[in-house]
């Protein structure tokens, strides 16, 4: 008979065996994640919750079940756990730090050369019937070799970022809390700046910064307004960062020349919203971790601190380490 009973609340792309082998186990069977209410309702009966960044985990829901054992979010993030609360309840909330670096970096380069080159724009042009003839003027954009990257947020995604862009003979400049050892900065050859100055002279903007007090709407109409005309701005961080209603304004009036979203605010993008009627913006589905080898590693890792939490052990990757003092 299974020591415990877990919940995990999508299905994920591993197997499972290790799991079994100690665990009961429920898999939210929908493509929709579980309702908050069906979750708190759930998590009263469990000893581990393996979650995902779209799962509410409040102070309610874990005062649910303060004898819960673990908390596992597959992500890095973990914004929408209220960490506060699982370690007043001496819960430890593990994580899936650094294996998704790469994969989100491809995915942020491979939006801000769609942007610059208006790729998703040349498909629709394409497959509307409208491409009759080779003309100079069609779908124009800017260069990106030789031009100014702004990275806002030089953690590891920012600092994957900064290679590529040193492949592409780009200047490279950088705004974050901490300043990179000097030695980091000549290997990549990036510029420690303020934000402004980053808004002023960068030529694509890419945003690698957590989602905080500090980073909500951290870009609205008077960042916008600061930027270049010509620029384009990328976020495959956190969706709340940018104010969808400033980006439209900018977009719309061409204070920026163009913008590309793997994540949005809210998420996922109402279908009204004004800014899927504008032409000079990219938005993919949060799919920035979506590589088949990275997607699986990331649920090996939630698995291995979700059966380290119910074990007793320490989790491999944990927010709240102070849990265990």
């Amino acid at each position: 008979m299974s020591q415990f009973k877990v919940l995990i609340t999508r299905r994920l792309p591993t197997t499972l065996e290790k799991l079994e082998a100690i665990a009961e186990i429920e898999v939210w069977p929908e493509r929709q994640p579980p309702t908050y209410d069906v979750l708190r309702e759930k998590v009263q009966a469990i000893d581990g919750l393996l979650c995902l960044l779209t799962d509410q985990i409040d102070q309610a829901l874990i005062a649910a079940n303060p004898a819960l054992k673990v908390i596992s979010q597959m992500a890095v993030g973990f914004d929408n756990i209220d960490i506060a609360a699982a370690t007043i309840h001496k819960i430890p909330v593990g994580h899936t730090p650094g294996v998704l670096t790469d994969a989100t970096a491809d995915l942020t380069w491979a939006l801000l050369m769609a942007a610059a080159r208006r790729v998703v724009e040349g498909d629709r042009f394409t497959r509307q019937g409208k491409w009759q003839t080779w003309e100079p003027d069609l779908l124009l954009g800017p260069n990106v070799s030789g031009t100014t990257l702004g990275i806002v947020g030089f953690g590891r995604i920012g600092q994957a970022m900064a290679r590529r862009a040193k492949g592409f003979e780009m200047r490279i400049l950088y705004t974050d809390p901490h300043r990179a050892a000097p030695e980091l900065e000549q290997d990549l050859g990036a510029e420690f700046v303020s934000f402004e100055q980053l808004l002023q002279e960068a030529d694509f903007v890419t945003i690698h910064t957590v989602l905080s007090a500090e980073t909500y709407h951290l870009f609205s109409d008077r960042q916008f307004e600061q930027m270049q005309r010509s620029a384009i701005l990328i976020n495959t961080a956190r969706g709340p960062i940018v104010d969808p209603a400033a980006l439209y304004r900018a977009l719309s009036a061409e204070q920026i020349a163009g913008a590309a979203l793997d994540v949005t605010d809210p998420e996922p993008i109402p279908t009204d919203s004004l800014l899927l009627t504008l032409e000079n913006l990219i938005i993919t589905p949060h799919i920035g971790s979506a590589s088949w080898q990275t997607r699986k590693q990331m649920a090996d890792m939630a698995i291995a601190n979700l059966i380290a939490g119910l074990k007793g052990d320490r989790l491999p990757h944990c927010v709240n380490p102070e849990v265990y003092g």
